[in-house]
């Protein structure tokens, strides 16, 4: 466990690192266990990665393990939070959505909740990961998963004002940006990153996605072997708004804990009005906040 210098005054935040199988019990288990850890430490609000609730082998196994958002295992995460008092970020629900039975896809939802259990906000994945990356292996979740058709306001929660995004949404700088600029403070990216683009693309991405919008990041993940077709590089972490890595997980399952200084934002925000400066009228969309 590693925990970023700080006064302790300023809210604390957990960050999650598990390594997620087919077995959806065992998984709550050991998300509990760090939650609880989490909870006992002084964090007002923990962040678990994507694909919390498991890792199927196939797209069919993980239509068939798939859930509504209001099945038992979201109603076990909302008395989790509510035992513990705090809030959670669980960075990547395998939902079945109102459309199921027309689509029988699922979405990638990153549900938020709050300390007395209740679902304050949903963000479901906008930007599908279709890749082929050598060495990694072939990825297509278009093929059990829908977009999501909307990005989700920034949150006021104890840590600061959250916003919601998954994974490979990293990867597209104009979310970050509208979040930013709809007022968030804090961007978090629970994720399930790949051995070969894990080493060359996570912290400089999650790094870059902190300076270009001034914000915290917080980055949950999966780390290990899931089972014999897949593994996730892990090095869950958190980014302050100046690029520093702040806290890091080791190898393996656990969490880290870091504390958000939002006079500190503030403060960098003043010297470095980037935001300010910034020219929608060249850039088409791009940077323009959400509506």
């Amino acid at each position: 466990m590693a925990v970023s210098s700080s006064s302790c005054e300023l809210p604390l935040v957990a960050v999650c690192q598990v390594t997620s199988t087919p077995d959806k019990q065992q998984n709550f288990k050991t998300c509990a266990e760090l939650v609880r850890e989490a909870a006992r430490l002084g964090a007002c609000l923990a962040f678990l990665p994507e694909a919390f609730d498991f890792i199927a082998r196939d797209p069919a196994e993980t239509l068939r393990l798939s859930e509504p958002l209001g099945g038992r295992l979201l109603e076990e995460y909302t008395r989790l939070a509510r035992e513990c008092g705090l809030w959670l970020s669980l960075g990547g629900f395998h939902e079945r959505g109102q459309d199921w039975e027309q689509t029988q896809k699922i979405y990638n939802c990153h549900v938020l909740l709050n300390s007395k259990g209740a679902v304050v906000a949903t963000y479901r994945k906008t930007h599908l990961c279709d890749v082929e990356i050598p060495g990694q292996g072939p990825m297509c979740e278009s093929n059990s998963t829908m977009p999501g058709p909307s990005l989700e306001s920034p949150v006021s929660t104890p840590a600061g004002k959250v916003g919601l995004a998954v994974c490979y949404d990293m990867r597209f700088p104009e979310l970050s940006l509208a979040l930013a600029q709809a007022g968030a403070e804090i961007l978090t990216y629970p994720s399930a990153f790949g051995s070969v683009t894990g080493p060359a693309h996570w912290e400089v991405l999650l790094r870059a996605r902190a300076i270009e919008t001034q914000c915290y990041v917080v980055a949950a993940a999966q780390c290990g072997r899931h089972h014999e077709k897949r593994a996730s590089y892990g090095h869950s972490m958190v980014v302050d708004p100046w690029g520093t890595v702040v806290a890091r997980c080791s190898e393996g399952p656990g969490l880290c804990l870091a504390r958000i200084d939002l006079s500190y934002l503030r403060q960098l925000r003043q010297h470095l009005p980037v935001f300010q400066h910034r020219r929608p009228d060249l850039y088409g969309n791009l940077g323009h906040p959400l509506s």
